[in-house]
């Protein structure tokens, strides 16, 4: 019978930039992406807001693989239901040295945006961590189960939560799913707003327009 051991050592990630951290930033965006992406293609979706006023950070999902049976493209995935709890530790402490690296002296509003699967990052990083994001964007995807109202008490009040989806959203099912989650638990109280767009799973870059403060 095997037994299951662990070891702790020092790895090294990637993850990509968008224009500079200036004194003329408004705005720093720290965006997940979602399973299937690689952050270097992901982050051109935010390549339309004004370069001057946004910042803006895209950490890497660390598991990578071949997508297809002809092994041309790669994308990756932040967490499986294998060893979760683990392997979401390692997640956050990744995050967390991308973020004394890049924005511990800013004073930037921050915008913390997850899609798809990267909503169960974006989510689980603000809430351990106590993140004071000033806009916290959930893009068609599920909320971790483990997530609890008080996980999200320490958010100031004009804080704002919104959770976007396509109505032709081939997951729809998740995404109403999470809706009404939201709605039910009051997770994030009257600070949410639901926004459905006409629209598949696929990032709404007019909306992340909208939404740049």
């Amino acid at each position: 019978m095997s037994i299951q051991k662990e070891v702790t050592y020092t790895t090294t990630n990637t993850y990509h930039t968008l224009n500079e951290l200036t004194e003329k930033t408004k705005n720093v965006w720290m965006v997940f992406h979602g399973m299937g992406y690689l952050s270097k293609y992901f982050i051109n979706y935010f390549s339309e807001l004004n370069a001057e006023e946004n910042f803006i950070i895209a950490p890497q999902a660390p598991s990578k693989y071949y997508q297809g049976n002809d092994f041309k493209h790669v994308g990756a995935s932040w967490l499986t239901r294998e060893n979760t709890q683990l392997e979401t530790q390692n997640i956050l402490k990744y995050i967390d040295a991308i973020y004394e690296k890049e924005l511990a002296e800013t004073t930037a509003n921050l915008i913390v945006m997850g899609y798809s699967q990267g909503v169960s990052i974006a989510t689980r990083w603000v809430a351990s961590r106590k993140v004071q994001c000033d806009k916290l964007i959930l893009h068609s995807g599920g909320i971790p189960n483990e997530l609890q109202p008080n996980d999200f008490e320490f958010l100031k009040t004009d804080a704002e939560v919104i959770y976007l989806y396509g109505n032709k959203d081939q997951y729809i099912t998740e995404a109403r799913e999470t809706e009404e989650k939201l709605k039910g638990t009051k997770l994030f109280q009257d600070r949410l707003k639901i926004e459905v767009f006409n629209g598949i799973h696929e990032v709404n870059r007019e909306l992340l327009l909208k939404h740049s403060i």
